[in-house]
């Protein structure tokens, strides 16, 4: 297996989750969402954001609004709506859920090749 390859596909089970907790701290401009996601070293590429932030939209997770730029063309700025923060708060239990599981697998074993 590629290790680069899995790891590449970890980050995307979690992008779009990653996306709307990014939101839920303030209306964002697409660039602004990539920019962050870099900086948490959640790699990601305009191409991949798009389809994301249109999924989400046509789900109701996500409004958008257009603001005028003093830096060239219309920016389009998403906003979390009310079943987007819903939506969050379940991913919030999932993701403690879910760290909770790997946590214990992983102790197990730690354990186990400690006998050894």
């Amino acid at each position: 297996m590629n290790l680069e390859n899995t790891k590449a596909q970890m980050r995307k089970g979690v992008l779009e989750y990653c996306i709307l907790s990014i939101l839920a701290n303030n209306d964002a401009y697409a660039s602004d969402i990539i920019k962050e996601l870099k900086e948490a070293r959640m790699i990601v590429v305009e191409g991949t954001m798009y389809p994301l932030l249109t999924r989400q939209k046509n789900a109701g997770l996500l409004s958008y609004r257009w603001e005028e730029s003093q830096q060239g063309p219309p920016r389009k700025y998403y906003t979390l709506t009310e079943k987007g923060k819903n939506f969050l708060d379940e991913l919030d239990k999932s993701w403690q859920d879910l760290i909770i599981a790997v946590e214990s697998i992983n102790k197990k074993r730690a354990y186990s090749e400690s006998d050894n």
